[in-house]
């Protein structure tokens, strides 16, 4: 392939494309960028969370009950159009995107810092507050990392970038959970989580030194009033699909991953109870799961670039449900590695491929002209029904047993595939829509 010539914008097409558009700086900024997004997630939202609210003596109600203080990241979509429209103002001179970013991610830093020092055991009351306050600017951080990787670079090199975020994510993913329950197990969980904070330092360091994006000449965002910038996303949502199919596919991305999500709680109270250490915990469920799971999300990749993703829809809504069940392997030989291993397998591939074919089909359904706000309230519903049974999981458990919460929890897929077989007829149209 030929360079191009002077005053020829870059070319993306072919093996020397891809090298030019991974080999752009951008591309390392988004690693760190997606490293600094992935981090606080597993502290604060997930299973490092809970494993050491257990590993403090709270009982399962009050863990599923205190997850439900992280649900900022499901509600990122409310404060979307301001992070679009408006500089921070404190730090304005780093421009509109890298103000907001820099704020965000100074605040998961202090946040973590404080969550180091605070005694669960003691009283909730101040960790919950700090989770909220840790989970606003994470939420904030995933809104304008996803804006700035959107305006940073032509539309031909978003692959690449969308590819090294990916990458820098999971790694965070895997020192916040592997890394700090390993650092829990050997020093304690202040020093866990004032590692977890000393790392944000990383992508601090990639927003000050990375250039601003070019504003736009003009958009209809930037035209419309402060209500408008509210309105308009979510009118031009139902304009685009009808009132009736917009509502059942917003249903239905809610309800997608649900099977998996009602479990995320217990996780990692169930694999204490089943009798595995939190080094076991770090090394089979963060450590080598998040590759797991990465090889789940090419599959997907490969499966909907081969077949669409009508079709991968059903085989990953089915896969998602189904591999709950692999952990019954877990609760009939507890302390067993091979059992563990086993499980995490089907769960964490299922995952990866589940979350590839879900991005496809969301970004099939987002409107150009309103993209980071279409795309936060799509990613929030996607995870908002299943965070809140999440809260009343622990109470299910309680008054039957984990192995019979798994099979319930497998069963929730029956309302999402009814939907999937009233949408399947329309999903064609829906996805062929032009580009806006």
């Amino acid at each position: 392939m030929s360079a191009p010539a002077a005053g020829e914008p870059p070319r993306y097409k072919g093996w020397a494309g891809i090298r030019r558009a991974f080999g752009t700086p951008s591309a390392l900024t988004l690693a760190l960028l997606g490293f600094g997004c992935g981090l606080p997630f597993l502290p604060i939202a997930s299973m490092t969370l809970s494993t050491r609210l257990r590993d403090g003596g709270l009982d399962l109600g009050s863990i599923g009950l205190i997850s439900l203080a992280s649900f900022f990241y499901l509600l990122k979509f409310l404060w979307a159009p301001l992070i679009d429209r408006y500089v921070f103002a404190p730090l304005g001179l780093l421009g509109r995107r890298r103000s907001w970013l820099l704020a965000a991610q100074l605040g998961v830093a202090a946040g973590l810092a404080a969550l180091a020092f605070t005694r669960p055991e003691l009283g909730v009351g101040p960790l919950v507050g700090w989770v909220l306050f840790t989970s606003f600017a994470g939420a904030t951080q995933d809104s304008v990392v996803d804006a700035y990787r959107i305006e940073v670079a032509p539309a031909q090199a978003q692959a690449a970038l969308a590819a090294t975020y990916t990458l820098g994510y999971r790694i965070g993913l895997i020192l916040g959970g592997a890394g700090a329950l390993y650092l829990a197990e050997f020093g304690g969980w202040t020093m866990a989580y004032l590692a977890m904070a000393a790392l944000m330092l990383a992508p601090v360091l990639a927003t000050l030194l990375s250039r601003e994006p070019d504003a736009p000449e003009s958009t209809i965002t930037r035209r419309i009033d402060f209500l408008g910038a509210f309105w308009q996303p979510f009118s031009s949502y139902f304009a685009n699909n009808g009132l009736a199919l917009g509502l059942v596919l917003l249903l239905f991305v809610g309800l997608f991953k649900f099977p998996d999500q009602v479990i995320g709680v217990m996780a990692g109270p169930f694999y204490l109870d089943s009798g595995y250490t939190k080094a076991d915990i770090a090394t089979v469920s963060k450590l080598y799961g998040i590759w797991a799971g990465i090889g789940g999300a090419f599959l997907g990749g490969l499966c909907v670039a081969a077949f669409g993703f009508r079709k991968m829809l059903f085989v990953a809504a089915l896969g998602v449900a189904l591999s709950n069940l692999a952990f019954l392997l877990m609760s009939q030989y507890p302390s067993q590695i091979w059992a563990f291993y086993a499980a995490i397998t089907a769960d964490n591939v299922a995952q990866g491929f589940a979350g590839t074919v879900l991005v496809a089909f969301m970004s099939s359904l987002t409107d150009r002209n309103f993209t980071a706000t279409q795309f936060a309230l799509l990613v929030s519903l996607a995870n908002l029904p299943g965070k809140f049974a999440g809260g009343v999981s622990g109470y299910v458990v309680e008054a039957t047993s984990y192995a019979t919460f798994f099979v319930l929890s497998a069963l929730t897929v029956i309302p999402t595939l009814a939907l999937l077989a009233w949408l399947w007829p329309r999903i064609r149209e829906a996805a062929a829509a032009p580009p806006r």
